[in-house]
């Protein structure tokens, strides 16, 4: 007996992707043994066609950035990855070799970050396609970082390069002149989550999130988190070669570099007495990080300055979901 489109469907192309705990996709739900003395960690982020990508991006790059997207929330957490829920939203007619792709990419970075999917959901939509995915971690008991911690005194780190994902998103688009090895594409489609540098950073980071609506936005939840404020000096923000040189042509790309979101590096609170800290973390995990500013006392908030001290005023802080 042949099986239905549905599950025919998984059986060829998601299948192959489950681990022990997925149980091969043919029950209701899945089993995990968490490992012993460690904290789970849950998170979930879904993507839309034309709003977290483009209609023409490679389907093997649209299911690698669902992943680590959500791997990227693991690593603000200062967690590992254990497996992840997958629900699709294919649209109708969508070719078998999209669908194809699609688990191609999900292959190749579970087998990069060192985890298997458990379960979920395949339908059909008459609308955009719709993909999400529910992420599953570990971190030892209390040594989870979080949002709410940074004090005024605190240096204000970020690791990697800000702005390429929004750069990148505009070169897609049309809309400024591609690079030329495609880096900034590459790092719009293909986000970094730190996920050695987050755990790295347990016990020494005071506040992290992960920056994906913006770095000014995203800086401002750490600031009510905290009941602080913080300033970013627009000179120290950390800038690949490729936006530096957009920054040059186009002096006004900077404040939209800072809240055009897509960046997926680590923000974080620290001490300043633990700067040492910081930069062996840094090279432990191989990630570089910037002193990008400070929190001090106020109302919550941030502020972006120039050289001279004064607000640098932006259209937008980040990117709405709403």
């Amino acid at each position: 007996m042949s099986l239905p489109p549905e599950f025919g469907l998984i059986a060829r192309h998601f299948r192959p992707l489950a681990g022990p705990g997925g149980l091969d996709l043919l029950d209701d739900a899945a089993l995990l043994d968490p490992p012993p003395g460690q904290t789970l960690v849950l998170a979930a982020d879904a993507i839309v066609e034309g709003v977290h990508f483009l209609p023409d991006d490679p389907p093997d790059t649209v299911s690698r950035k669902l992943l680590r997207t959500n791997l990227s929330d693991l690593a603000a957490m200062g967690a590992a990855p254990l497996g992840y829920l997958l629900t699709t939203a294919f649209p109708r007619g969508t070719p078998d070799s999209t669908v194809a792709g699609f688990a191609a990419g999900l292959a190749e970075d579970q087998g990069r970050f060192g985890l298997q999917v458990l379960g979920g959901d395949t339908v059909t939509t008459d609308g955009p396609a719709c993909y999400s995915l529910t992420i599953l971690g570990q971190v030892p008991p209390g040594a989870a970082l979080r949002r709410a911690g940074a004090r005024p005194g605190d240096d204000l780190w970020v690791s990697g390069t800000i702005g390429d994902g929004a750069l990148g998103l505009a070169v897609l688009q049309g809309r400024w002149p591609a690079d030329g090895d495609g880096h900034l594409a590459r790092r719009y489609r293909l986000p970094e989550p730190r996920l050695a540098l987050g755990q790295a950073l347990r016990g020494i980071a005071r506040a992290a999130m992960d920056v994906s609506d913006g770095l000014v936005q995203d800086l401002g939840h750490l600031c009510r988190a905290g009941d602080c404020a913080a300033v970013i000096e627009a000179a120290r923000v950390p800038l690949s070669l490729p936006a530096a040189a957009a920054v040059a042509a186009d002096p006004s790309w900077l404040p939209r570099l800072c809240a055009g979101g897509d960046d997926y590096e680590l923000l974080f609170a620290a001490a300043p007495g633990n700067a040492d800290a910081v930069a062996a973390a840094a090279r432990r995990s191989d990630t570089p990080v910037t002193r990008i500013g400070r929190f001090h006392p106020g109302p919550p908030g941030a502020r972006l300055l120039d050289a001279a001290g004064a607000i640098i005023s932006l259209d937008r802080a980040g990117w709405s979901h709403l």
